[in-house]
Protein backbone atom coordinates (compact mmCIF):
# COMPACT_ATOMS: atom_id res chain seq x y z
CA UNK A 1 0.00 0.00 0.00
CA UNK A 2 1.33 3.46 -0.98
CA UNK A 3 1.80 5.86 1.93
CA UNK A 4 0.15 9.26 1.61
CA UNK A 5 3.00 11.76 1.60
CA UNK A 6 2.36 15.23 2.98
CA UNK A 7 4.76 17.94 1.73
CA UNK A 8 6.32 19.52 4.83
CA UNK A 9 8.15 22.84 4.83
CA UNK A 10 10.75 23.25 7.59
CA UNK A 11 11.22 26.81 8.85
CA UNK A 12 13.23 28.32 11.71
CA UNK A 13 10.88 29.35 14.51
CA UNK A 14 12.76 32.59 15.28
CA UNK A 15 14.17 33.83 11.96
CA UNK A 16 11.57 32.32 9.58
CA UNK A 17 14.43 31.07 7.38
CA UNK A 18 13.27 28.14 5.24
CA UNK A 19 15.52 25.14 5.77
CA UNK A 20 14.11 22.35 3.66
CA UNK A 21 11.15 20.41 2.30
CA UNK A 22 10.47 16.92 3.58
CA UNK A 23 7.60 14.46 3.38
CA UNK A 24 5.49 13.50 6.36
CA UNK A 25 3.02 10.68 6.84
CA UNK A 26 0.44 10.17 9.56
CA UNK A 27 2.95 7.89 11.30
CA UNK A 28 5.85 10.37 11.09
CA UNK A 29 3.64 13.22 12.30
CA UNK A 30 2.60 11.19 15.36
CA UNK A 31 6.25 10.33 16.07
CA UNK A 32 7.25 13.99 15.69
CA UNK A 33 4.60 15.10 18.17
CA UNK A 34 5.47 12.31 20.62
CA UNK A 35 9.26 12.83 20.62
CA UNK A 36 9.50 16.56 19.91
CA UNK A 37 11.98 15.81 17.11
CA UNK A 38 11.14 15.93 13.41
CA UNK A 39 10.53 12.59 11.70
CA UNK A 40 9.92 12.12 7.97
CA UNK A 41 9.15 9.40 5.50
CA UNK A 42 12.25 8.70 3.41
CA UNK A 43 11.23 8.13 -0.21
CA UNK A 44 14.63 6.64 -1.09
CA UNK A 45 14.91 4.32 1.93
CA UNK A 46 11.16 3.65 2.08
CA UNK A 47 11.06 4.00 5.84
CA UNK A 48 10.43 6.39 8.70
CA UNK A 49 13.49 8.31 9.88
CA UNK A 50 14.38 11.01 12.37
CA UNK A 51 16.07 14.03 10.84
CA UNK A 52 19.63 14.00 12.14
CA UNK A 53 19.84 10.34 13.11
CA UNK A 54 22.98 10.00 10.97
CA UNK A 55 24.31 13.58 10.84
CA UNK A 56 23.56 14.59 14.41
CA UNK A 57 21.81 17.75 13.14
CA UNK A 58 18.30 17.37 14.53
CA UNK A 59 15.21 19.54 14.32
CA UNK A 60 13.27 20.24 17.51
CA UNK A 61 9.60 20.92 16.79
CA UNK A 62 8.16 24.19 18.10
CA UNK A 63 4.87 24.52 16.17
CA UNK A 64 3.00 22.62 13.48
CA UNK A 65 0.62 24.22 10.98
CA UNK A 66 -1.53 22.83 8.18
CA UNK A 67 -2.10 25.02 5.15
CA UNK A 68 -5.60 26.31 4.26
CA UNK A 69 -6.39 23.17 2.21
CA UNK A 70 -5.05 20.77 4.88
CA UNK A 71 -2.76 19.10 2.34
CA UNK A 72 0.66 20.40 3.35
CA UNK A 73 2.44 21.17 6.60
CA UNK A 74 4.71 23.84 8.01
CA UNK A 75 6.99 22.86 10.87
CA UNK A 76 8.49 25.71 12.88
CA UNK A 77 11.67 24.26 14.36
CA UNK A 78 14.83 24.89 16.30
CA UNK A 79 17.94 23.52 14.60
CA UNK A 80 19.97 21.38 17.00
CA UNK A 81 23.39 21.29 15.39
CA UNK A 82 24.90 23.22 12.52
CA UNK A 83 23.29 22.08 9.27
CA UNK A 84 19.92 21.03 7.92
CA UNK A 85 21.13 20.15 4.43
CA UNK A 86 23.19 17.03 3.69
CA UNK A 87 25.54 19.32 1.71
CA UNK A 88 26.67 20.97 4.97
CA UNK A 89 24.52 24.08 4.60
CA UNK A 90 21.95 25.55 6.93
CA UNK A 91 19.30 25.58 4.18
CA UNK A 92 18.74 23.23 1.27
CA UNK A 93 17.65 26.25 -0.79
CA UNK A 94 20.93 27.75 -1.98
CA UNK A 95 20.77 27.24 -5.78
CA UNK A 96 19.28 30.30 -7.47
CA UNK A 97 17.29 29.55 -10.59
CA UNK A 98 19.49 31.92 -12.62
CA UNK A 99 22.57 29.97 -11.51
CA UNK A 100 21.32 26.68 -12.98
CA UNK A 101 22.65 25.92 -16.43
Amino acid sequence: MEKKLIPTIIQDYKTNDVYMLGFSTTESLKKTKKTGLVHFWSRSRKKLWRKGEESGNSLQIKEIFFDCDNDSLLFKVKLIGKYTCHKNRTSCFFNKYDDIK
